[in-house]
């Protein structure tokens, strides 16, 4: 599991690289905001299928797998999971560092349970 913090203003796409770097994988699941060329090509380079469903505005339709797109609600369950713990949801961290802390530490609770 990976936690990058970025500004509530920056793009997700911007850290995609960063999130995916030491990590061997069949398959890299993810919404449409990563539906990059650059990206697109950095997965297949490394040998991984994209499972990343086409923007609307692509001039060019591209086909992705929706049964497996389907499994990406794991991640969801995930966010929905770490809102019912107060101290991440209201970030009463100030610091970068301490929130990840307590990310990390919420993330490692729940895949305890």
């Amino acid at each position: 599991m990976r936690f990058i913090l970025t500004p509530g203003q920056q793009h997700d796409i911007t850290q995609g690289e960063a999130l995916y770097d030491d990590f061997e994988c069949e398959y890299v699941i993810a919404d449409r905001s990563y539906d990059a060329d650059d990206f697109l090509h950095l997965i297949i380079d490394r040998g991984a299928v994209p499972v990343i469903p086409p923007r609307k505005n692509r001039i060019e339709q591209r086909e992705y797998d929706a049964h497996l797109y389907k499994e990406r609600h794991l991640v969801e369950c995930f966010i929905g999971k770490i809102k019912h713990y107060r101290r991440i949801f209201s970030r009463l961290e100030k610091l970068a560092h301490r929130f990840l802390g307590f990310l990390s530490f919420v993330g490692a609770l729940i895949w305890l349970r």
